[in-house]
């Protein structure tokens, strides 16, 4: 092949690679920023319901291997996890799947889904251990997914379930409450914490209160650096769940910011950029 013809081949695979990176990248992007579409089939609930479920198990795993840095930000001992630890954790899933939860009040169903969301991310990491970061999980069908979140994970009430669903078609619609961001987990250090305390109809105001002014109050929720903020990816994601603008995020970050945060924030109105760490929130 001539030099000439040779070094405009290179050229353009050069260019159409680059577009195509651009492209896969994009498409990573389109499903962290999924719209909510409800599954029909947990719709129901039970008003008068009474019965409870039990989370303690996942309680005593995340007293065990969930550890805060010196920057208090919480982080996973995934090389400590025993065999007999990881089989428990499988057995807790299992048994969360088994129930008919629909047969539950809402907020023990919130609850629920919640658990079941963090519980099976965490398994899916230590199956797949070691790694950089949860998006080396590639196991979500289709040409251009990426990570772990469209594989279907878990069947409940014979519905074969992805974490994709768990998120966007049953907590988001029906719930319809952004501090469920605060609550689910990626196994990233760009993502609010993996939260301490298990969720339980009785703690979910006060964690999730918690949780959002925890995140927003860190650096991964609002870093303010060299006179420029960056805000988490999260907001620009979901930023519908937020009010669907930039107004709406703001009045968001405000209402949870501590004061020295709303004070940049008004003065820093132009100068806000989006970013997000996917290395995996590890204990060393």
């Amino acid at each position: 092949m001539p030099r000439n013809t040779l070094a405009l081949f290179i050229a353009a695979f050069v260019v159409a690679w680059a577009n195509f990176a651009t492209a896969f990248t994009g498409s990573l992007e389109s499903r962290m920023a999924a719209e909510p579409d409800l599954m029909i089939e947990f719709e129901g609930f039970d008003e008068d319901s009474t019965e409870s479920i039990d989370h303690n198990c996942w309680q005593s795993f995340l007293d065990t291997y969930l550890v805060s840095d010196d920057e208090d930000q919480n982080l996973f001992r995934y090389t400590a996890v025993s065999n007999q630890d990881e089989e428990t954790l499988g057995k807790y899933i299992s048994g969360l799947t088994a129930l008919g939860i629909t047969q539950y009040d809402r907020d023990e169903q919130k609850a629920y889904w919640i658990n079941l969301y963090n519980a099976l991310t965490i398994q899916l990491v230590l199956e797949h251990y070691p790694m950089r970061t949860i998006r080396d999980i590639d196991i979500s069908p289709g040409i251009f997914a990426s990570g772990p979140w469209g594989k279907k994970l878990a069947i409940v009430e014979g519905v074969n379930l992805s974490l994709d669903d768990i998120e966007h078609r049953i907590l988001r619609p029906i719930w319809q409450d952004n501090r469920i961001h605060y609550a689910l987990n990626c196994a990233s250090l760009g993502c609010p914490d993996l939260w301490p305390n298990a969720f339980y109809p009785n703690n979910l105001e006060e964690n999730l209160e918690a949780a959002a002014f925890k995140f927003i109050n860190s650096p991964g929720g609002v870093l303010i650096e060299g006179g420029r903020m960056t805000i988490s990816k999260i907001y620009e994601w979901y930023d519908e769940d937020f009010g669907g603008t930039d107004e709406g995020v703001i009045k968001h970050l405000l209402k949870y910011g501590r004061t020295s945060i709303v004070r940049e924030i008004n003065h820093r109105l132009d100068k806000i950029k989006t970013d997000y760490d996917w290395n995996l929130n590890e204990a060393k």
